[in-house]
């Protein structure tokens, strides 16, 4: 069906309704790395083993691989203001349930309800941002939005580590009930109308595929390491997943209303852009990953001191944001992309000279720095490839853009703790080769508790040795982790070259020409038949 589109509304005031999505938007993206940090203390309380644990955040990433594909049809079908109100009331009443619950079974199963609002409410902001923004100010407010992707993650170690320290680990649930009632009632007021649109018949075969293929990938990256990277259920895994995403793709090129247009590819700086957002998810997440467990265990520090030590990186990181929103709007995407990157990539080099009693203040300095490069690459890189997207296709295009993010950051993680596990043996083995039989053993104490046998003191003298080299293997094993990101952080700076220099954008033609039929009948207040740059 084709006709002359409805001519745009005037201009809207946009600055508030995008502050309303970025808080709901901000707290489902807290809530990954705030959990982290509380997993040992519910391993306590629940008296649970540490493989069964880690279903508390395992649960809530497979969640999130089946919802996140369902997310674009659903805000076509229903409206996305309305989805996305919905969301945060039930991702609030999810958070309460994960705060009340009484043994493991219970989190587990709370924490996928919680994925399911989790998973949906980033790709609703996104998709909403392009509709209620003018495209000559999409970049600065694209920076905003950045806020929550990026200092989000970097916030929560810190925020985690002090309630879980000092008050209860349940608030970092409870938290959020509030802020999203807020959230909800603010989106009410201020959120213009985004009418359902011809969301089509709901493409069954093609939700099946992904869900199951995501669903497969991710609990192979989650358990690879407890079941054995070459074990019969993890290649069997990894193997009914490229199969399945395979016939994903298939389906989605035959069927008349695809659940997610892959067609969306066929625009370069889209694909480019996701290829450079999993680089910058492996350096993000492997950093905020490994820098921590390198505190705790070599140097011993608490939760809150740990979060205190990476909380300057995401200051930096919040404060670049706009300014790198800003710069997209100037200059286009490939400078701030390819500066940011380059700086990424030196930070974490120099991130392999850590050494076990590395003082806290060069640490937070090298993260800090790090953090100059993230915030600058990461809103101009997402921003410039999703320009390119037809507005009514961004929904699809949010939704692959949160499936790259989620996937990548797992396999990134299963990758390297793969290499740093065989690294770990490998170090131990040819440091315990080199101990010489009269080798000094470290002095304990004065007061010897084994009562003065000699073969106390010895016994505990080789456990302190044990100890020290174990610490030293392990900080030795993750500075070459960096020097693996590092390189491939490079390589990201190669891809950034290849973005546009400059914004170029077309004109609106929904006055000049008949719409191409869409799949999303709700026009924002800018218009939906907006496509902002080349396609090539």
């Amino acid at each position: 069906m084709t006709g002359a589109a409805a001519p745009s509304p005037p201009p809207v005031r946009w600055g508030l309704p995008l502050a309303v999505l970025i808080v709901g938007m901000f707290m489902s993206v807290l809530d990954v790395s705030i959990v982290n940090v509380a997993i040992p203390t519910i391993q306590k309380d629940f008296g649970a083993t540490t493989d069964d644990v880690q279903w508390v955040a395992t649960g809530y990433s497979l969640a999130l691989g089946v919802v996140v594909p369902l997310s674009g049809w659903l805000g076509d079908k229903l409206g996305m203001a309305r989805v996305y109100n919905v969301a945060l009331l039930a991702f609030a009443a999810g958070s309460a349930l994960c705060g009340l619950a009484w043994d493991l079974n219970s989190m587990v199963a709370f924490r996928i309800v919680q994925a399911i609002p989790g998973g949906i409410l980033p790709v609703m902001t996104l998709s909403m941002v392009y509709r209620i923004v003018p495209k000559q100010k999409i970049g600065a407010a694209m920076g905003m939005y950045g806020f929550g992707i990026v200092f989000a993650p970097a916030i929560g170690p810190t925020l985690g580590g002090y309630l879980v320290e000092y008050v209860d680990w349940r608030l970092i649930f409870f938290i959020n009930v509030p802020v999203g009632l807020i959230g909800f009632v603010a989106a009410l007021v201020v959120l213009p109308a985004f009418p359902a649109g011809r969301a089509g018949r709901f493409d069954l075969p093609g939700f099946l595929a992904i869900s199951s293929g995501l669903f497969a990938l991710l609990l192979a990256l989650s358990e690879g390491a407890s079941w054995g990277w070459d074990s019969y259920r993890i290649l069997m895994l990894f193997t009914y997943s490229g199969l399945a995403l395979a016939l994903f793709v298939v389906i989605e090129l035959e069927v008349e209303e695809p659940l997610l247009d892959v067609r969306v590819f066929r625009y370069w700086p889209f694909t480019n852009s996701l290829l450079l957002i999993a680089v910058l998810s492996v350096g993000l997440f492997g950093v905020l990953f490994y820098v921590p467990l390198l505190l705790q265990q070599a140097q011993h520090l608490g939760a809150f001191e740990t979060g205190l030590v990476l909380f300057p990186q995401a200051l930096v990181m919040g404060l670049l944001m706009p300014i790198s929103g800003r710069l997209y709007d100037r200059i286009g995407p490939r400078v701030p992309a390819s500066v940011g990157l380059l700086i990424l990539a030196t930070g974490t080099y120099l991130l392999h000279n850590l050494t076990v009693d590395a003082p806290r203040a060069h640490v937070m300095g090298l993260l800090a720095f790090r953090a100059v490069g993230m915030g600058l690459a990461m809103m101009p890189i997402m921003t410039g490839g999703l320009a390119v997207i037809p507005t009514e296709l961004v929904s699809r295009a949010s939704a692959f853009n949160n499936v790259v993010q989620r996937s990548v950051a797992a396999l990134g993680l299963a990758v390297l703790t793969a290499m740093l596990t065989s690294q770990r043996a490998q170090l131990m083995a040819d440091r315990s080769a080199r101990l010489r039989p009269d080798q000094a053993l470290p002095l304990i104490s004065a007061a010897d508790p084994t009562g003065g046998s000699a073969g106390g003191s010895a016994l505990l003298g080789h456990y302190a040795l044990y100890q020290a080299t174990s610490a030293r293997v392990f900080v030795t094993a993750v500075d070459n982790l960096y020097l693996v990101t590092s390189g491939l952080t490079l390589v990201g700076v190669g891809l950034a070259l290849l973005l546009r220099s400059n914004v170029r954008r077309r004109p609106d033609t929904a006055a000049a020409e008949p719409a191409a039929p869409t799949r999303s009948g709700g026009a924002g207040p800018v218009g939906a038949a907006r496509l902002e740059g080349a396609a090539h």
